[in-house]
């Protein structure tokens, strides 16, 4: 297959997830209403049981794809995607919703674990990261028009439409990966399938400095992200009064973190993967700063932050962390080319399950005000910053790799 397709490919397995996470956000009151769920806050349980099962999830599947190949635990990744939609399109009760959608993010770790994995068999170094940006480009500007394609559903049809919706895009991407993804992992390079493999890949990835050191930043940034999406649709329609135009803002601000992709997949053969990372996480701070300052101690002369403002801070946060985020992923998968499918694995169970907990937190605390939003982007980006000096042991900036021709 060509560069082209496979990249899109790539994104397009990656995107199970967030279409499956972000297009439920305009739907969260008519569910709340479907099954007498009184209290808004409970609702983000359907958005929390979908993560818990991907970071779960993710713990298992590195290590099948590296005993058993790529194609067969990918394939019944999607099928079991594909199976969960449809439960959750007939469920009788809001327990039963939950369950299938804590499938659907366990069929959705086999997309995001294998993904990377495959990256990671065909690329290394900068070429690695910019073929990562690249399908992050697409895989984020999903959540750009995941609210808006919800929105419409629903406009077209109840709630469960989306599970409708969902299940088509899994078949059809199912269907083009079984027929055009060649399997990467070649039979002479898997490993045994026991305890004493598992265990010691494990052990291999988690005593790696730079591998645990930028998953856990990583997770401190998807924390940051996680309490945004978690808190979103209660901000937008219960702070601001933007009622269906919700969806609208919510993609306004999304677009940034396409937009990073793309310049990020531009410029890092030639600047290097740290030195844009490190850079972008210390802008993240200084505008989580001004935006906790601001709603937090009422700086600026408003009772609250004008819409306008509030989204241009959160563009440009969204912005850095797009930047922020790939060449963390790229940083971390770098030292494991003999043990792609458990690091990826155990990097995606470390970044999600440490991204669920800080966004639930979050999420949780909405009071009906930015200050817990604000406070949670403020501890997201100086515990990221704070891991990766730990990881660089204070050596900030510094490439080490050769720019790309």
């Amino acid at each position: 297959m060509g560069f082209t397709e496979f990249v899109v490919m790539i994104a397009t397995i990656m995107s199970l997830n967030p279409l499956a996470m972000d297009m439920m956000l305009p739907a969260l009151p008519n569910i709340g209403s479907a099954f007498h769920i009184d209290v808004a806050n409970h609702l983000q349980m359907v958005l929390s049981a979908f993560l818990i099962g991907f970071g779960v999830g993710q713990f298992v599947i590195g290590p099948l794809s590296d005993s058993f190949g790529r194609r067969p635990v990918l394939l019944g990744g999607m099928i079991v995607y594909c199976v969960a939609s449809l439960l959750a399109i007939a469920a009788p009760s809001f327990e039963t919703l939950l369950l299938a959608r804590a499938l659907e993010g366990l069929g959705t770790s086999a997309t995001r674990v294998i993904a990377t994995s495959v990256v990671r068999d065909c690329y290394a170094g900068r070429r690695m990261a910019s073929v990562v940006s690249l399908a992050m480009m697409v895989f984020i500007a999903v959540p750009v028009v995941a609210p808006s394609f919800g929105q419409a559903v629903m406009l077209l049809t109840q709630w469960r439409g989306i599970f409708v919706v969902l299940m088509l895009y899994g078949m059809l991407a199912l269907l083009w990966t079984s027929l055009r993804l060649p399997e990467t992992l070649p039979a002479s390079e898997r490993k045994a399938f026991t305890i004493n493999e598992v265990l010691d890949a494990f052990r291999r990835t988690v005593t790696n400095r730079q591998t645990l050191g930028y998953a856990l930043a990583a997770g401190g940034v998807m924390g940051s992200l996680f309490g945004y999406v978690f808190s979103a649709q209660q901000i937008f329609t219960g702070v601001y009064k933007l009622g269906h135009y919700f969806p609208l803002a919510f993609a306004a601000i999304a677009a940034a973190i396409a937009v990073s992709g793309f310049l990020n997949a531009r410029l890092v053969g030639r600047l290097g993967m740290r030195v844009i990372s490190h850079g972008a996480l210390v802008g993240a701070l200084a505008v989580a700063a001004i935006t906790f300052l601001a709603a937090r101690f009422q700086v600026l002369p408003f009772q609250i932050l004008p819409l306008p403002l509030f989204m241009v801070l959160s563009a440009l946060m969204m912005f850095a962390f797009g930047l922020t985020f790939a060449n963390f992923t790229a940083l971390a998968m770098e030292p494991q080319g003999d043990n792609a499918g458990t690091a990826s694995s155990l990097y995606g169970s470390v970044t999600t399950l440490v991204g669920i907990g800080a966004g639930t937190i979050i999420g949780q605390a909405f009071d009906g005000t930015l200050v817990p939003f604000a406070t949670g982007f403020l501890l997201g980006a100086l515990a990221a910053l704070a891991l990766v000096i730990v990881t660089e042991k204070g050596r900030l900036f510094q490439p080490h790799h050769r720019p790309i021709a």
